[in-house]
Protein backbone atom coordinates (compact mmCIF):
# COMPACT_ATOMS: atom_id res chain seq x y z
CA UNK A 1 0.00 0.00 0.00
CA UNK A 2 1.15 2.92 -1.27
CA UNK A 3 1.29 6.39 0.79
CA UNK A 4 -1.23 8.47 -1.28
CA UNK A 5 -3.62 5.36 -0.82
CA UNK A 6 -2.63 5.39 2.81
CA UNK A 7 -3.44 8.78 3.32
CA UNK A 8 -6.57 8.37 1.33
CA UNK A 9 -8.01 5.79 4.04
CA UNK A 10 -10.47 7.24 6.70
CA UNK A 11 -9.46 7.77 9.94
CA UNK A 12 -10.42 4.78 11.87
CA UNK A 13 -8.72 2.94 9.32
CA UNK A 14 -5.87 4.43 9.54
CA UNK A 15 -6.08 4.21 13.28
CA UNK A 16 -6.79 0.71 13.16
CA UNK A 17 -3.50 0.16 11.25
CA UNK A 18 -1.76 2.22 13.09
CA UNK A 19 -2.46 0.26 16.45
CA UNK A 20 -2.22 -2.84 14.75
CA UNK A 21 1.92 -1.83 13.62
CA UNK A 22 2.51 -0.78 17.24
CA UNK A 23 1.35 -3.71 18.45
CA UNK A 24 3.40 -5.80 16.42
CA UNK A 25 6.15 -3.34 16.85
CA UNK A 26 6.06 -4.03 20.96
CA UNK A 27 5.55 -7.69 20.74
CA UNK A 28 9.05 -7.92 18.60
CA UNK A 29 10.68 -5.39 21.64
CA UNK A 30 9.09 -7.62 24.44
CA UNK A 31 10.49 -10.85 22.29
CA UNK A 32 13.92 -9.91 21.64
CA UNK A 33 14.45 -8.81 25.39
CA UNK A 34 12.47 -11.79 26.79
CA UNK A 35 14.63 -14.18 24.48
CA UNK A 36 17.91 -12.49 25.48
CA UNK A 37 17.72 -12.15 28.86
CA UNK A 38 16.59 -16.03 29.15
CA UNK A 39 19.22 -17.64 27.33
CA UNK A 40 21.62 -15.51 29.05
CA UNK A 41 20.23 -17.07 32.36
CA UNK A 42 19.52 -20.56 31.10
CA UNK A 43 22.99 -20.64 29.70
CA UNK A 44 24.86 -19.65 32.52
CA UNK A 45 22.78 -22.30 34.73
CA UNK A 46 24.13 -25.05 32.01
CA UNK A 47 26.65 -27.46 34.09
CA UNK A 48 30.20 -27.42 32.93
CA UNK A 49 33.15 -24.87 33.11
CA UNK A 50 31.88 -21.47 30.10
CA UNK A 51 35.51 -20.93 29.86
CA UNK A 52 36.59 -24.60 29.21
CA UNK A 53 33.59 -24.91 27.06
CA UNK A 54 34.61 -21.64 24.83
CA UNK A 55 37.99 -23.02 24.65
CA UNK A 56 37.17 -26.27 23.08
CA UNK A 57 35.14 -24.36 20.74
CA UNK A 58 38.12 -22.40 19.16
CA UNK A 59 40.90 -24.85 19.84
CA UNK A 60 38.79 -28.25 19.65
CA UNK A 61 38.64 -30.28 23.12
CA UNK A 62 41.98 -32.55 22.58
CA UNK A 63 43.72 -29.35 22.86
CA UNK A 64 42.36 -27.69 25.30
CA UNK A 65 44.30 -27.14 28.47
CA UNK A 66 43.98 -24.76 31.98
CA UNK A 67 46.15 -22.45 30.55
CA UNK A 68 44.01 -22.04 27.40
CA UNK A 69 40.74 -21.54 29.24
CA UNK A 70 41.59 -18.84 31.95
CA UNK A 71 43.03 -17.02 29.06
CA UNK A 72 39.38 -17.29 27.74
CA UNK A 73 38.31 -16.46 31.08
CA UNK A 74 40.53 -13.21 31.19
CA UNK A 75 39.63 -12.49 27.37
CA UNK A 76 35.92 -12.65 27.85
CA UNK A 77 35.65 -11.06 31.26
CA UNK A 78 33.88 -14.25 32.56
CA UNK A 79 34.55 -13.75 36.23
CA UNK A 80 32.53 -10.09 36.11
CA UNK A 81 28.82 -10.40 38.22
CA UNK A 82 26.12 -11.62 35.94
CA UNK A 83 24.13 -8.42 35.75
CA UNK A 84 26.64 -6.65 34.62
CA UNK A 85 27.17 -8.93 31.25
CA UNK A 86 23.36 -9.17 31.05
CA UNK A 87 23.57 -4.69 31.46
CA UNK A 88 26.23 -4.53 28.50
CA UNK A 89 24.29 -6.61 26.24
CA UNK A 90 21.20 -4.73 26.77
CA UNK A 91 23.08 -2.29 25.63
CA UNK A 92 24.64 -3.29 22.54
CA UNK A 93 20.94 -4.31 21.52
CA UNK A 94 19.49 -0.95 22.00
CA UNK A 95 22.29 0.17 19.74
CA UNK A 96 21.15 -2.72 17.28
CA UNK A 97 24.40 -4.67 17.89
CA UNK A 98 24.05 -8.40 19.11
CA UNK A 99 28.17 -8.55 20.19
CA UNK A 100 30.65 -11.24 18.66
CA UNK A 101 31.28 -15.02 18.81
CA UNK A 102 32.99 -15.88 21.56
CA UNK A 103 34.08 -19.05 19.39
CA UNK A 104 34.70 -17.68 15.92
CA UNK A 105 35.51 -13.88 16.95
CA UNK A 106 33.32 -12.79 13.72
CA UNK A 107 30.42 -10.64 14.56
CA UNK A 108 27.25 -12.50 15.16
CA UNK A 109 25.16 -10.50 13.05
CA UNK A 110 27.78 -11.43 10.49
CA UNK A 111 27.13 -15.03 11.31
CA UNK A 112 23.72 -15.05 11.40
CA UNK A 113 23.09 -13.56 8.43
CA UNK A 114 25.09 -16.67 6.58
CA UNK A 115 22.98 -18.63 8.04
CA UNK A 116 19.98 -17.32 7.61
CA UNK A 117 19.25 -17.82 4.26
CA UNK A 118 19.30 -21.99 4.21
CA UNK A 119 17.40 -21.56 6.87
CA UNK A 120 14.52 -19.63 5.07
CA UNK A 121 14.63 -22.04 1.92
CA UNK A 122 14.02 -25.16 3.75
CA UNK A 123 11.59 -23.60 5.81
CA UNK A 124 9.89 -21.90 2.95
CA UNK A 125 10.18 -25.82 0.95
CA UNK A 126 8.47 -27.19 3.95
CA UNK A 127 5.72 -24.75 4.23
CA UNK A 128 4.89 -25.01 0.75
CA UNK A 129 4.81 -28.62 0.32
CA UNK A 130 3.02 -29.00 3.54
CA UNK A 131 0.29 -26.92 1.91
CA UNK A 132 0.46 -28.86 -1.09
CA UNK A 133 -0.21 -32.02 0.12
CA UNK A 134 -2.41 -31.75 3.88
CA UNK A 135 -5.07 -28.95 2.40
CA UNK A 136 -5.67 -30.80 -0.71
CA UNK A 137 -5.93 -34.11 1.18
CA UNK A 138 -8.08 -32.40 3.49
CA UNK A 139 -10.41 -30.74 1.41
CA UNK A 140 -11.26 -34.09 -0.44
CA UNK A 141 -11.80 -35.77 3.11
CA UNK A 142 -14.16 -33.41 3.96
CA UNK A 143 -16.64 -33.78 0.98
CA UNK A 144 -16.72 -37.59 1.88
CA UNK A 145 -16.93 -37.49 5.65
CA UNK A 146 -15.97 -40.98 7.50
CA UNK A 147 -15.22 -42.30 3.95
CA UNK A 148 -12.01 -44.12 3.46
CA UNK A 149 -10.12 -41.32 2.83
CA UNK A 150 -11.16 -39.88 5.79
CA UNK A 151 -10.28 -42.62 8.28
CA UNK A 152 -7.52 -42.75 6.57
CA UNK A 153 -5.92 -39.35 6.74
CA UNK A 154 -7.03 -39.59 10.39
CA UNK A 155 -4.92 -42.18 11.30
CA UNK A 156 -2.07 -41.20 8.54
CA UNK A 157 -2.23 -37.63 10.81
CA UNK A 158 -2.45 -39.12 14.50
CA UNK A 159 0.87 -41.20 13.43
CA UNK A 160 2.71 -38.13 12.17
CA UNK A 161 1.97 -35.87 14.92
CA UNK A 162 3.11 -38.74 17.05
CA UNK A 163 6.53 -39.32 15.45
CA UNK A 164 9.08 -36.92 16.94
CA UNK A 165 10.62 -35.09 14.04
CA UNK A 166 14.05 -36.65 14.38
CA UNK A 167 12.26 -40.25 14.73
CA UNK A 168 10.67 -39.47 11.55
CA UNK A 169 13.86 -37.81 10.19
CA UNK A 170 15.62 -40.81 10.47
CA UNK A 171 12.86 -42.88 9.17
CA UNK A 172 13.12 -40.96 6.38
CA UNK A 173 16.51 -41.46 5.29
CA UNK A 174 16.44 -44.95 6.17
CA UNK A 175 13.69 -45.44 3.39
CA UNK A 176 15.06 -43.12 0.69
CA UNK A 177 18.72 -42.82 1.42
CA UNK A 178 19.63 -46.20 2.24
CA UNK A 179 16.97 -48.39 1.23
CA UNK A 180 16.69 -46.69 -2.27
CA UNK A 181 19.73 -44.59 -2.78
CA UNK A 182 17.20 -41.71 -4.27
CA UNK A 183 18.56 -39.00 -1.72
CA UNK A 184 21.50 -37.64 0.19
CA UNK A 185 21.29 -38.79 3.79
CA UNK A 186 22.43 -35.16 4.64
CA UNK A 187 24.78 -32.29 3.69
CA UNK A 188 23.94 -29.58 2.04
CA UNK A 189 26.36 -29.46 -1.31
CA UNK A 190 24.17 -32.29 -3.43
CA UNK A 191 21.05 -30.36 -5.20
CA UNK A 192 18.70 -32.49 -3.28
CA UNK A 193 20.17 -32.52 0.07
CA UNK A 194 17.40 -30.38 0.79
CA UNK A 195 14.53 -32.69 0.13
CA UNK A 196 14.64 -35.11 3.27
CA UNK A 197 14.80 -32.28 5.61
CA UNK A 198 12.02 -30.59 4.14
CA UNK A 199 9.88 -33.30 3.49
CA UNK A 200 10.60 -34.05 7.46
CA UNK A 201 9.32 -30.70 8.62
CA UNK A 202 6.55 -31.05 5.95
CA UNK A 203 4.99 -34.29 6.93
CA UNK A 204 4.50 -32.83 10.70
CA UNK A 205 2.25 -29.52 9.25
CA UNK A 206 0.35 -31.46 6.90
CA UNK A 207 -0.62 -33.25 9.38
CA UNK A 208 -2.17 -31.04 11.63
CA UNK A 209 -3.33 -28.92 8.16
CA UNK A 210 -4.91 -31.63 7.06
CA UNK A 211 -7.68 -32.26 9.91
CA UNK A 212 -8.03 -28.45 10.00
CA UNK A 213 -9.03 -28.07 6.18
CA UNK A 214 -11.09 -31.05 6.37
CA UNK A 215 -13.17 -29.53 9.13
CA UNK A 216 -13.54 -26.42 7.77
CA UNK A 217 -14.49 -28.25 4.20
CA UNK A 218 -17.36 -30.29 6.18
CA UNK A 219 -18.53 -27.12 7.48
CA UNK A 220 -18.59 -25.47 4.50
CA UNK A 221 -20.26 -28.51 2.69
CA UNK A 222 -23.37 -28.44 5.24
CA UNK A 223 -23.75 -24.59 4.92
CA UNK A 224 -26.79 -23.19 3.18
CA UNK A 225 -24.56 -21.12 0.89
CA UNK A 226 -23.26 -24.66 -0.72
CA UNK A 227 -26.43 -25.96 -0.55
CA UNK A 228 -27.62 -22.93 -2.67
CA UNK A 229 -25.15 -23.60 -5.03
CA UNK A 230 -25.82 -26.72 -6.40
CA UNK A 231 -29.52 -25.84 -6.71
CA UNK A 232 -28.95 -23.55 -9.30
CA UNK A 233 -27.22 -25.69 -11.27
CA UNK A 234 -23.74 -25.65 -10.21
CA UNK A 235 -21.81 -29.30 -10.42
CA UNK A 236 -19.73 -29.75 -6.66
CA UNK A 237 -16.42 -29.25 -8.70
CA UNK A 238 -17.80 -25.56 -9.63
CA UNK A 239 -19.53 -25.34 -6.40
CA UNK A 240 -16.47 -26.04 -4.34
CA UNK A 241 -14.22 -23.74 -6.59
CA UNK A 242 -16.79 -20.77 -6.28
CA UNK A 243 -17.49 -21.17 -3.21
CA UNK A 244 -15.82 -23.49 -0.99
CA UNK A 245 -11.71 -22.78 -1.56
CA UNK A 246 -12.20 -19.70 -0.19
CA UNK A 247 -13.85 -20.19 3.04
CA UNK A 248 -11.47 -23.28 3.68
CA UNK A 249 -8.89 -21.43 2.72
CA UNK A 250 -9.37 -19.01 6.02
CA UNK A 251 -9.22 -21.14 8.56
CA UNK A 252 -6.09 -23.01 7.42
CA UNK A 253 -4.22 -20.07 7.18
CA UNK A 254 -5.12 -18.42 10.76
CA UNK A 255 -3.60 -22.24 11.67
CA UNK A 256 -0.41 -21.09 10.01
CA UNK A 257 0.67 -19.11 13.04
CA UNK A 258 0.51 -22.11 15.18
CA UNK A 259 2.12 -23.95 12.63
CA UNK A 260 4.85 -21.50 12.95
CA UNK A 261 5.65 -22.23 16.67
CA UNK A 262 5.87 -26.23 15.16
CA UNK A 263 8.03 -25.47 12.45
CA UNK A 264 10.43 -22.96 14.31
CA UNK A 265 10.62 -25.63 16.83
CA UNK A 266 11.23 -28.61 13.89
CA UNK A 267 13.84 -26.82 12.33
CA UNK A 268 16.30 -26.88 15.39
CA UNK A 269 16.01 -30.05 15.29
CA UNK A 270 16.14 -31.04 11.53
CA UNK A 271 19.03 -28.78 10.95
CA UNK A 272 21.08 -30.76 13.58
CA UNK A 273 19.76 -34.30 12.06
CA UNK A 274 20.38 -33.56 8.50
CA UNK A 275 23.83 -31.38 9.01
CA UNK A 276 21.85 -28.36 7.35
CA UNK A 277 24.07 -24.74 7.86
CA UNK A 278 21.28 -23.25 9.13
CA UNK A 279 20.46 -21.15 12.17
CA UNK A 280 19.13 -24.46 13.92
CA UNK A 281 22.32 -25.89 13.34
CA UNK A 282 24.38 -23.14 14.53
CA UNK A 283 22.39 -22.31 17.97
CA UNK A 284 22.59 -26.10 18.89
CA UNK A 285 26.64 -25.59 18.04
CA UNK A 286 26.70 -22.51 20.12
CA UNK A 287 24.62 -24.36 23.21
CA UNK A 288 27.30 -26.77 23.04
CA UNK A 289 30.24 -24.08 22.75
CA UNK A 290 28.38 -22.09 25.56
CA UNK A 291 28.56 -19.10 23.21
CA UNK A 292 26.30 -16.51 24.60
CA UNK A 293 26.16 -13.69 22.18
CA UNK A 294 25.55 -16.29 19.20
CA UNK A 295 22.82 -18.27 21.09
CA UNK A 296 20.70 -14.84 21.89
CA UNK A 297 21.48 -13.61 18.69
CA UNK A 298 19.86 -17.04 16.93
CA UNK A 299 17.32 -17.45 19.05
CA UNK A 300 16.66 -13.82 19.08
CA UNK A 301 16.31 -13.93 15.13
CA UNK A 302 14.00 -17.03 15.38
CA UNK A 303 11.76 -15.38 17.89
CA UNK A 304 11.66 -12.12 15.46
CA UNK A 305 10.77 -14.07 12.44
CA UNK A 306 8.08 -15.87 14.05
CA UNK A 307 6.38 -12.26 15.41
CA UNK A 308 7.00 -11.18 11.19
CA UNK A 309 5.34 -14.27 10.36
CA UNK A 310 2.76 -14.31 12.14
CA UNK A 311 1.80 -10.58 11.36
CA UNK A 312 2.24 -11.79 7.21
CA UNK A 313 -0.41 -14.68 8.32
CA UNK A 314 -2.94 -11.35 10.00
CA UNK A 315 -2.43 -9.68 6.55
CA UNK A 316 -3.50 -12.93 4.38
CA UNK A 317 -6.07 -13.47 6.17
CA UNK A 318 -7.33 -10.03 6.09
CA UNK A 319 -6.93 -10.42 2.30
CA UNK A 320 -8.70 -13.82 2.12
CA UNK A 321 -12.02 -12.98 4.57
CA UNK A 322 -13.07 -9.15 4.07
CA UNK A 323 -14.67 -9.15 7.04
CA UNK A 324 -11.29 -9.66 9.44
CA UNK A 325 -9.63 -5.95 7.38
CA UNK A 326 -9.64 -2.95 9.56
Amino acid sequence: MDLTRLLSLPPATRRQLASALGQRLLQAALVALLVGTLCFFMTRMLPGDMAYRIAAGRYGYDMVTTEAALAVRAELGLDQPWFMALSQWWSRLLHLDLGVSQVTALPVLVEITHQLGPTLRLSFLAMVLSLLVGPTLGVLAGLHPGGWLDRTTLAVSVLLRALPSFLLGLVLVLLFSVQLGALPAAGHTDHGGILLPALTLALGLAAVSCRVARDAMVQVRGSEYFAFALTKGLTPAQALLRHGVRNVAAPVTAYLGVQLVMLVEGVVLVETIFAWPGIGHALVHAIFGRDVPMIQGTALVLGLLFVLFNALVDAACAFIDPRRRP
